[in-house]
């Protein structure tokens, strides 16, 4: 591969079960050779706060090179990294099958590997990253977590700013008062035989972790949308993709969760079924990550060629059988912000193809980062670094003026949302009151009520 080329990167899976991969010299003679070529190149310096950081660095010593600086300082830079991938998957000109082989991301996930092996995960942070048993309990008292959290709630906030760390204005994800599994168990649907899909295909939805636990009107709205289209849907949680924890470099507990979640969902396939993921980042980890961690695995390979991410799933009806009539306008136009974890599954636009679908609708693409980042975008150490990378898209959004904003993933839609009101100028809120998932915009033009 020549610098420059078009022809498409190459990811090596994670050599995770090494010894070399943990071993402290070879990772760090690792990172002076990449980090070296960054500081050569200095192509992503606009993507998020790692190569900032990195950049500083080096231009803070004497020689001006990453001979110059020490190992103990690479820390923040590696903290910085989202694992968004978009350095790898848009921007770096030298990742394989190019000679230098340079992959960041996996890098700060090994260098995150390395520290969680020689000292351990912090315990309030491998808490956090305990999604599906956190969503629980808050389901059972959902009202009390949601004004435990509630970022006015100054006492609360500021107990979980000292106890957890956690940034006292960062808006955290709401709970819902039932799980998506029990509403879907309760809503019956009806399906639409007119629909020129209808009888062709069928769907389980894996509801991740939000989908289950936060919004369940996802959930909802993609059963109401596919009802609508003749398509029969299933809905399943066997445990959440293991996302959080492989930000803490628990690379053994994402194989697990893959294992075990990969073992539920494949009946389904052998059923005639297509699998959905809800959000981008829990498609992400099905259609890549996963055979990544655990190459070879073949029932891994079934799933990855079976899931879609929710909007290229109704784009590709659109494509192949055609919708069912009934979109109408969605007034207000909207501004569609393509999530990280989208762009890097390599599907195109879904989420813009998705609301073009809609008659005479005023789409403005946003595609840069929200800042957010999952739990990292909340921490006290993080929250203005988030909010900093995310003005960008935020006054874009502004600019653009619509009256919705939607994104595939919740957690950016509703940091940039955050970001958007305390961007906007004295007096002038931002229209959208609340960000939405494109598929509820996509219900809603439907008329279809979640």
């Amino acid at each position: 591969m020549r610098e420059g080329s078009l022809e498409a990167p190459t990811r090596h899976p994670l050599a995770w079960t090494s010894d070399d991969f943990y071993d402290e010299a070879k990772l760090d003679a690792e990172m002076r050779r990449v980090f070296d070529i960054c500081h050569g190149c200095r192509r992503c310096f606009n993507l998020c706060d790692s190569f900032p950081r990195l950049f500083d660095l080096v231009d803070a010593t004497d020689v001006g090179e990453v001979e110059g600086v020490k190992s103990d300082d690479f820390g923040p830079v590696v903290e910085a990294c989202t694992l968004c991938d978009m350095c790898f998957m848009t921007k770096c000109p030298y990742v394989p099958p190019h000679a230098w082989n340079l992959d960041f991301p996996h890098l700060m996930l090994r260098y995150r590997a390395v520290e969680a092996k020689k000292r351990g995960t912090p315990f309030m942070q491998r808490q956090m990253a305990e999604t599906d048993r956190n969503g629980r309990l808050a389901n059972l008292a959902s009202g009390l977590a949601n004004w435990a959290t509630d970022e006015k709630n100054r006492t609360t906030r500021g107990l979980m700013e000292s106890v957890a760390g956690i940034h006292h204005g960062a808006h955290l994800p709401r709970y819902a008062d039932e799980t998506l599994l029990n509403r879907a168990r309760r809503e019956t649907l009806t399906l639409n035989t007119a629909a020129p899909a209808y009888g062709k295909r069928k769907a389980v939805l894996y509801a991740t972790c939000y989908g289950n636990f936060n919004n369940t009107d996802i959930g909802a709205a993609t059963r109401a949308v596919l009802a609508h289209n003749g398509i029969e849907t299933e809905v399943v949680h066997p445990a959440c993709c293991g996302m959080p924890k492989l930000e803490l470099g628990d690379i053994a507990s994402v194989a697990d969760a893959a294992r075990d979640v990969s073992a539920a969902l494949v009946p389904w396939i052998d059923k005639g079924y297509d699998v959905i993921a809800l959000t981008s980042s829990c498609a992400l980890m099905l259609k890549f990550e996963w055979q990544l961690i655990l190459p070879g695995d073949e029932t891994l390979k079934r799933l990855a060629k079976a899931t879609y991410d929710i909007t290229e799933y109704i784009v590709d009806i659109a494509k192949t059988e055609g919708l069912a009539p009934g979109l109408g306008k969605l007034d207000g136009g909207v501004s569609v912000h393509l999530a990280c974890h989208a762009r890097a599954q390599n599907m195109g636009a879904k989420a813009a193809e998705l609301m073009r679908l809609i008659p005479d609708a005023s789409v403005s693409v946003i595609e840069r980062c929200s800042g957010h980042g999952g739990v990292w975008g909340a921490r006290r150490e993080n929250f203005n670094i988030a909010v900093k990378v995310g003005r960008p898209a935020a006054r874009q959004a502004l600019r653009d003026g619509h009256a919705h904003i939607a994104s595939e993933c919740p957690l950016a839609a509703d940091h940039l949302l955050q970001v958007m009101q305390m961007s906007a100028a004295d007096g002038e809120p931002p229209k959208p009151t609340r960000a939405h998932h494109p598929i509820e915009l996509f219900a809603k033009a439907y008329g279809l009520t979640v």
